[in-house]
């Protein structure tokens, strides 16, 4: 099986030298936001509305974080065929909605374009620097921050008064353990997959459970020999429409209700239109419709129904040009698709830096560290909506924060409120990262009230 090739890890970058008074006047009022993403860019705009002066580092040549199709810079998991899992009213952000003649689902490039756009617009180009790749983020003694790294002009090293993560989850590509046994024929993780000509001609298994794993399977029926698609658990199959409309609307006109309760209601309206995931031969999911991360297709179970796609369990071993799974059944495979997710990473961050683990930080509302003041996380979620107005909910709280305008409650009220989110989270969603787990519209919900004054109160 292919291994990741190991990253180096950055190490502390040298005390900055200048004078702390020459650090201090460098960095006054300014923020430093990595990643030109959906959520680096809400954040460099909430930050210019405030007319706090921002520069937003992005190591690719164009800015659109992960929906920038075989950028340069290899960190995009765009595949030719992907559209939004989400539609697009409930993707994007309040201040700039997508065209209205756009399909509900709309393809990558025109969520690429938005992108921009939404950059063009609020004129946040300026503040974006391209190629630019941040190897260390350092807290100096007066409480600045340094940012070092390489772009255009070679090294750079600049101070900030603060630094927002916003480099994203979805890049740094996660192999399963191995299985027993060895295979003989091609293996890669849907993080390589661009297009179904990579997959024509050949008998393909595509392995996992999620939306790449979906369109991936569906992409190979209409052009592989055979496909075989293996689910270990169980996952609701959502098509992209229920009663004429987007379905994740269905859930948006339920939200005030209990989760439990729009669950039973939205299980009912799936199982009447649908069907459950077993009368199409997929394992029966273990857990309720919302307590688990959505997976949409219109197209998956129809061609299962057609004979394009086999359903299969979990995988038992490999066996030579062939894998065995675990009802024993042995399929002859020349090519598997590992769609088995990606690692959290934040490489210009230390361990130390880091409030936990990066997949378990220990973050007041998904954004404040408890003890480093002046770091900021944004979008580091797995919510059940759209990330992106998650992202811009979290920028305008973080610039709030920055301009003095929002107060944190003291550090163990925060810590007490990040265990009662992560009890909640693992109720409902169990063990699978609980301390990113978040209902999107309860979520936004919270953020709001917070900015709005009605949150908790307290020390800076």
């Amino acid at each position: 099986m292919p291994k990741e090739t190991p990253k180096d890890t950055p190490t502390s970058s040298p005390p900055d030298a200048r004078p702390k008074a020459a650090r201090r006047a460098s960095a006054e009022r300014s923020v430093a936001v990595i990643g030109a993403g959906p959520s680096g860019l809400a954040v460099v705009k909430a930050l210019r509305d405030r007319d706090i002066p921002v520069t937003c580092f992005e190591r690719g040549s164009r800015i659109g974080g992960l929906w920038v199709f075989e950028g340069v810079n290899g960190t995009s998991p765009a595949y030719s065929t992907l559209h939004l899992n989400s539609s697009r009213t409930r993707t994007e952000f309040a201040d700039h909605p997508m065209p209205g003649d756009w399909p509900h689902y709309p393809h990558h490039t025109q969520i690429a374009s938005y992108l921009n756009d939404y950059a063009e617009r609020f004129d946040l180009l300026g503040a974006v620097r391209l190629d630019s790749d941040v190897e260390a983020v350092t807290r100096e003694d007066d409480g600045t921050w340094t940012v070092t790294g390489t772009g255009p002009g070679g090294r750079f090293r600049h101070s900030f008064t603060a630094v927002v993560a916003a480099s994203g989850h979805n890049w740094e590509a996660r192999w399963p353990t191995p299985y027993p046994g060895t295979f003989g024929g091609d293996q890669m993780h849907s993080h390589d997959y661009r297009s179904p000509r990579q997959l024509a001609g050949k008998r393909v298994l595509v392995v996992g459970g999620g939306n790449s794993a979906m369109d991936i399977a569906v992409d190979s029926s209409h052009h592989a020999v055979h496909t075989t698609l293996s689910i270990r658990e169980g996952v609701w199959v959502i098509p992209k429409h229920l009663l004429g409309r987007p379905s994740d609307t269905l859930g948006a006109l339920t939200r005030r209700l209990p989760w439990q309760a729009r669950q039973v209601l939205l299980e009912r309206v799936l199982r009447t239109i649908v069907g459950p995931p077993q009368h199409y031969g997929l394992p029966a999911p273990r857990h309720g419709l919302l307590a688990a991360h959505p997976t949409l297709s219109d197209s998956l179970l129809a061609r299962i129904t057609h004979g394009e796609i086999t359903p299969a369990p979990g995988i038992r071993a490999l066996d030579g040009d062939a894998v065995v799974f675990d009802d024993g059944a042995r399929r002859e495979i020349d090519l598997i698709v590992w769609c088995t997710g990606y690692e959290v990473t934040i490489p210009y961050l230390r361990p130390e830096q880091i409030p936990g683990s990066p997949e378990a930080m220990t973050l007041y509302l998904k954004i404040f560290p408890p003890d480093a003041e002046g770091l900021y996380f944004a979008g580091y979620t797995q919510s059940t909506g759209s990330a992106f107005p998650v992202g811009e909910a979290q920028a305008r709280l973080i610039a709030a924060h920055v301009a003095g305008a929002y107060r944190l409650p003291p550090r163990q009220v925060r810590l007490a409120r990040y265990r009662r989110d992560v009890r909640a989270a693992r109720e409902r969603w169990g063990d699978k990262r609980p301390a990113m787990r978040i209902d999107g519209d309860e979520y936004i919900g919270l953020l709001r009230r917070e900015l709005s004054g009605s949150g908790v109160r307290g020390s800076r």
